[in-house]
């Protein structure tokens, strides 16, 4: 298969779908790969590199586009992108639909087929392909939440840990995920006071026993969210719901009744956000102040650090690139539940009942069309 790798579009998104290493794997399973020039370069990869893995380069992405059976990418396509796919080209990397009409429409008119990385299983019902940015962007949200806590970012002047006889700052993560996890590990680290609200006792349970009076862990209710968001300096949203648009757990009446300078964080952004007063940013304006209060939401975080990103990243998807080079999507989906359970998108029609739930669009079962 003619596999097809053109260089990220979206604002400040320096990650690429194909690092010469896993370039290099598929050629030597016998696929010819195009990368459009300079796709690499935002990780440190110039054009020699990916000719010395056996790629050959372009000079546009109309011509990867054009050449290419599978695209493989980082984010979803922007708008120029949409119009270059065609009737039964594989577009695989992430999706997010459930938050984004205008591009579920633009997919389904251009008759791809859209593979989401988000809502790939594994055999747990755990979600591999979105697991390596959520670890990174748990850990960033602390990393920004610190940064934006500084006055002269708009937040507080809080330090995070504190310091001798001065208290450290109150941490709130709502949800006990992957991200949620790694943005405990990280606040705990700074010595901030941190506590986990999830809906899963197991959840909470494991918390407990793996990080003991470190973490304050606690069920997740409208009574809970609200009395710990008003007294948070900092708030991380890592709410997911597989596929499907993120709920909205802290109202625009909480915001408002939070101190001053404090700081939220919307890891969920890519799935419409889960704060009432969330709206997606940029890296180049990557806040704004609702309430006086700092909202982060970008919806490209793990792309501030694009080598480490796309190196975790390419970890996870290069299994299922081959499978799906090397069979057909059509077969590879066939033998693997779990990566056709990333099947989103097929000739114009939706295939994923979240997102055709949340878009009020007709749903068809991923079987149905394969079959």
């Amino acid at each position: 298969m003619r596999v097809g790798v053109p260089k990220e579009v979206k604002s400040h998104e320096y990650r690429v779908g194909l690092v010469p290493g896993s370039v290099r794997e598929l050629v030597h399973h016998g696929h010819d790969i195009v990368v459009e020039t300079g796709a690499g370069l935002g990780i440190g990869f110039d054009d020699g590199d990916y000719r010395t893995a056996g790629a050959s380069v372009v000079d546009t992405a109309a011509e990867v586009f054009a050449a290419a059976d599978l695209i493989v990418k980082v984010k979803e396509p922007q708008s120029e992108e949409i119009g270059m796919l065609r009737e039964g080209q594989i577009l695989f990397t992430y999706l997010h639909l459930a938050a984004d009409l205008a591009l579920t429409e633009g997919l389904m008119a251009s008759g791809c087929v859209g593979i989401a990385y988000e809502t790939v299983t594994n055999k747990y019902g755990q979600l591999p392909l979105l697991a390596p940015m959520s670890e990174v962007a748990g850990r960033m949200a602390i990393q920004v939440g610190a940064h934006n806590l500084e006055k002269e970012q708009g937040g507080a002047g809080v330090l995070l840990g504190g310091v001798p006889g001065v208290a450290a700052a109150r941490v709130l993560i709502i949800g006990g995920g992957v991200s949620g996890i790694n943005a405990a590990r990280m606040a705990m680290g700074m010595e901030a006071k941190v506590t986990v609200l999830d809906k899963s006792l197991d959840r909470l349970a494991e918390l407990d026993m793996r990080f003991g009076g470190q973490l304050n862990t606690l069920y997740s209710t409208v009574d809970a969210i609200e009395s710990h968001v008003m007294d948070a300096d900092l708030v991380v949203g890592a709410v997911l719901v597989p596929g499907a648009a993120a709920p909205k757990l802290v109202t625009d009446a909480m915001v408002c009744a939070m101190r001053p300078g404090s700081v939220l964080v919307d890891i969920a952004i890519d799935q419409g956000g889960c704060f009432e007063t969330s709206r997606p940013t940029s890296h180049d304006a990557p806040t704004f102040k609702t309430h006086d209060v700092v909202h982060y939401c970008v919806t490209n975080m793990p792309g501030a650090v694009a080598r480490t990103s796309t190196f975790a990243l390419n970890n996870a998807t290069l299994p299922f690139t081959l499978a799906i080079a090397g069979q057909g999507y059509a077969e590879a989906l066939k033998r693997d539940p779990h990566l056709s359970a990333g099947l989103n998108i097929h000739h114009g029609v939706v295939t994923y009942d979240a997102v055709a739930r949340d878009l009020g669009l007709e749903y068809t079962a991923a079987e149905q069309v394969l079959n």
